[in-house]
């Protein structure tokens, strides 16, 4: 016990449990919740467990002996049923609350208007696009603090996982469509992102740099881009899209110019697979005559 005291003072804590914005904070708090809750549940089984030990231990009784019949309670039964029910009802409601929330844009963001970032994944390395400021860099990100952020993800190859673990969950990047995913950073710092979904042998180094300032800081990072990178053309592109890994890089403009993300969005499948559904519904009623 002392040498894991020891050793495990050495350790960082976990990104997931330093939050550094609203998305990622709702996060660990569910997750401190459950901990808390499953922690609750392992101490009552195992007093439970030893009062059953203690209470109904071999005695010695003759070989002959018959222990009195006992009717079930249902009182008893009531409990061991009707808690495990609360629990997970309770922490399905959690989780279906949460889950609408770190879809939306941040609480406390509503009024502003997001930075919009393009991040596009390719084996093994993260293009990120900036629309609006015309530039682009691979394998590092500048977000600025206190301004929500929009990333709209997909892949120039298999499906990989959008993740920075101190600013909310992770989502996938697909090729054939665009997912959306809202964070914001309340805090200026260094954070490490990833993709979080196999994705090949140089999956392990699939990571990013993520460096969150002031707005004027990144007003300033952007002039600077623009005013000492070269332009990414579509050749340097292709060049880029070439299975391996990269250093970190910077262009000015960006290759949705000539390589746009695809058209269809994560909202917009959705309501495609109910028109899907519906027509289904439809044709089945025509069948059975009704």
């Amino acid at each position: 016990m002392m040498a894991l005291v020891f050793v495990l003072t050495g350790c960082d804590r976990l990104l997931v449990f330093d939050p550094k914005g609203p998305q990622a904070e709702r996060q660990a708090n569910d997750i401190m919740l459950s901990i808390g809750i499953m922690a609750v549940i392992v101490i009552v089984v195992m007093v439970i467990l030893a009062f059953i030990l203690f209470k109904y231990r071999a005695s010695k009784q003759p070989d002959n002996y018959e222990p009195p019949h006992i009717e079930g309670n249902k009182w008893v039964e009531l409990v061991c049923v009707g808690i495990p029910i609360l629990i997970v009802a309770y922490l399905s409601f959690v989780s279906v609350k949460s889950n609408y929330i770190v879809e939306a844009t941040p609480e406390g963001y509503e009024d502003q208007e997001p930075l919009v970032v393009y991040a596009a994944s390719s084996d093994w390395k993260w293009h990120f696009s900036y629309p609006e400021e015309g530039i682009e860099t691979v394998n590092y990100l500048y977000i600025p603090t206190d301004r929500p952020l929009e990333f709209r993800l997909y892949s120039y190859g298999p499906i990989t996982s959008f993740w920075i673990p101190q600013l909310g969950g992770q989502k996938y990047a697909m090729s054939d469509m665009t997912t959306t995913l809202h964070l914001a950073a309340d805090q200026a710092g260094e954070y490490m992102g990833r993709n979080a979904n196999f994705s090949g042998k140089g999956f392990a180094e699939n990571t990013f740099n993520v460096t969150a300032m002031s707005q004027a800081d990144f007003d300033d990072w952007v002039k600077e881009v623009k005013e000492t990178a070269e332009p990414i053309t579509e050749d340097t592109f292709e060049e880029l899209l070439e299975p391996g890994h990269l250093g970190q890089m910077t262009f000015t403009g960006t290759h949705l110019d000539f390589s746009p993300a695809p058209e269809h969005t994560d909202s917009e499948m959705e309501d495609m697979d109910m028109e899907d559904m519906d027509m289904e519904d439809m044709e089945n009623m025509d069948h059975s005559g009704h």
